[in-house]
């Protein structure tokens, strides 16, 4: 049977609790959750805290999808922005009272919490909760907005200074981020049970955000504050290093490197798995993991040919520096390969079992064309059983290890002063894990990746630039890409084509790797025949119309008739540093003229 989910059981408590009081956290004092009914127990706490995770589910493996990693052809915000579609009068998220209601929450808790009848030592921990929750509210809050008011108190209606206040410098609210952080990395408890937060969640989280504004501060110097990133980048790597050293965790490594990798993303039972330092537990007929199976085929959800180039060969050497290979063909594209790259597409070969949404239905994958997709689809999370029951048992590795030795060995070269033994400690555990070779203190630097980061500025450029192609193939689709291109100040690598496969020219190709041709590409001028022709093997081959964009067909190539997938005609401006945050809706600022708008907006 499987284990036992304390914070589940949680979650149930409260909404049986206060289930018909949906608003109950938005109101005064006098509501059901007050200081003479509630607070007085570590129960009435723990029922309270679980109250406010907020952490991902399966979404997570479709949340790189405004990057260059993954694109959507549904709507997204920096799609729209990156349209000039966007204004302050348009953009109404992330200011709104639903959008602060978490802080309130936070703050209410913090207000009341210290009535409880417990020793000072689980206060201490309690306290580190609720600041730890209030330091990610404001990690998103300053990724978003940059300044933004400080409130650390349940705001009441006569509370006119704080209703009113102006934005506070983004300085200010980082070092209040950052002393909730060392709070509670100090005074959360290391243990926890399954799925709850830890000391080592603190910890990660506090390292994560060191990371993001020591490099937001040195690559962005509209903020006049390049002369205090390395101080975060030191804390960054201090931060990770305690993990590395306190934290017991390591690299799931069986010693299988083509099935190890995918195995975190598609496993019923993480339990016991050391890289796992916070994950969503599912239990069948308990809580229910999210069986969701549009990841698979074509619905808004794609990877990219960007992210398929940046992973290296199996000998280390850089793929892009094969003669030809902006031209190699999708089967050719995945020979000789990092194990991950095979571990996270779909390759030549594989059998899909889940077809849910996918007309091509299950069997040996061949692609299914459409226009505004890439012909790419991505297997790292994807639930390919057809057991309900699987399904719904499936854990989710919310926050890896791996994410640390990564975090480790960017602040490290940031600062020019990464060593072998640290690239032994960090980046090569994780290519051990794949049998991949060692990263040397020597590496050449790879000129794809040079001219793709120009403005990087350390003394060892060549390791920052290694480090970030494995942060990038580490951790595609867990949602780390798009704030990565943001701190390091790489907007306008989003406006570069959304491409995917590549296709010679017209007639007949091979997608499984068997030498028998799988679909068929015909002038836009053709008609598709009522009356398809069969492969050696029997299958009937997939005909589609190619053209470029503007014609009737099914799939756009960048040259009509050859060249790349395309999937759509404008990517639009990436504005400098104008698109690097986010306008308060207009609304809001006519509520309160004390707020201005920053950076163009």
């Amino acid at each position: 049977m499987k284990r036992y989910i304390k914070f589940t059981f949680f979650a149930a408590a409260v909404l049986l609790q206060f289930g018909c009081n949906d608003d109950y956290l938005d109101k005064l004092p006098e509501t059901s959750i007050n200081n003479a009914s509630f607070f007085n127990t570590a129960n009435d706490l723990d029922l309270y805290v679980v109250g406010l995770y907020n952490f991902s589910g399966i979404g997570l493996y479709q949340s790189d999808a405004t990057s260059d990693n993954a694109s959507t052809t549904g709507n997204t915000e920096i799609k729209t922005i990156m349209a000039g579609n966007a204004s302050a009068e348009t953009i109404n998220t992330g200011w709104s009272k639903d959008d602060w209601a978490q802080l309130r929450k936070v703050n209410f808790y913090l207000a009341n919490f210290g009535k409880a009848q417990i020793s000072e030592t689980e206060k201490a921990h309690y306290e580190g909760l609720g600041r730890y929750f209030r330091a990610r509210f404001y990690v998103e809050k300053v990724q978003r907005f940059s300044d933004v008011p400080w409130i650390d108190k349940p705001l009441e209606v006569n509370d006119a200074d704080y209703l009113f206040a102006a934005r506070d410098p983004r300085d200010f609210i980082v070092q209040k981020i950052m002393e909730d952080f060392a709070y509670a990395a100090e005074h959360v408890n290391a243990t926890s049970s399954l799925g709850e937060v830890n000391k080592w969640v603190v910890l990660q989280e506090f390292s994560r955000f060191a990371l993001y504004e020591g490099t937001f501060r040195k690559y962005h110097n509209e903020l006049n504050l390049e002369a205090s990133a390395a101080g975060f980048l030191e804390k960054a790597f201090t931060l990770s290093d305690q993990i590395m050293k306190e934290g017991g965790f390591a690299i799931h490594n069986t010693g299988n490197p083509m099935t190890d990798y995918g195995s975190l993303f598609f496993n019923e039972n993480l339990d016991n798995n050391k890289e796992v330092i916070l994950g969503r537990f599912y239990a069948n007929n308990v809580l229910n993991a999210d069986s969701w199976p549009g990841m698979f085929g074509n619905y808004e959800y794609y990877p990219l040919r960007d992210l398929v180039q940046s992973y290296l060969m199996k000998d280390g050497s850089f793929f892009t520096g094969q003669v030809g290979y902006d031209q190699f063909s999708f089967v050719k594209e995945f020979e000789n390969r990092d194990p991950r790259l095979s571990q996270s597409y779909a390759y030549p070969g594989w059998e899909l079992i889940y077809s849910h949404t996918y007309a091509q239905g299950a069997g040996l994958y061949v692609q299914q064309l459409a226009k505004n997709f890439s012909g790419y689809h991505q297997i790292k999370g994807f639930q390919n059983t057809l057991s309900l029951d699987t399904r719904n048992n499936l854990d989710i590795p919310l926050y890896r290890y791996a994410e640390i030795l990564l975090n480790f060995a960017e602040a490290k070269a940031e600062l020019g002063i990464l060593t072998q033994e640290d690239l032994n400690r960090s980046i090569n555990v994780l290519r051990d894990r794949v049998a991949m070779p060692h990263l040397l203190i020597g590496q050449a630097t790879d000129p794809v990746l040079s001219a793709k980061y120009a403005n990087v500025e350390s003394a060892q450029r060549n390791l920052v630039l290694e480090v970030r192609r494995e942060r990038r193939v580490e951790l595609a689709f867990e949602g780390y890409r798009f704030t990565d291109l943001m701190r390091w100040n790489v907007g306008k690598l989003l406006e570069n084509k959304r491409e995917g496969i590549y296709f010679s020219g017209l007639g007949k190709h091979d997608m499984t790797g068997d030498g028998i041709e799988d679909i068929v590409l015909l002038p836009s001028s053709a008609s598709i025949p009522a009356d398809k022709e069969k492969n050696s093997l029997g299958r009937e081959l997939q005909y589609y119309r190619v053209g470029s964009f503007g014609q009737d067909v099914g799939v756009f190539l960048s040259e009509g008739n050859s060249g790349t997938v395309e999937t759509i005609a404008q990517t639009g401006t990436f504005e400098v540093p104008k698109h690097y945050y986010r306008p308060i809706p207009a609304r809001q600022i006519g509520l309160n003229n004390n707020l201005k708008q920053i950076f163009g907006w």
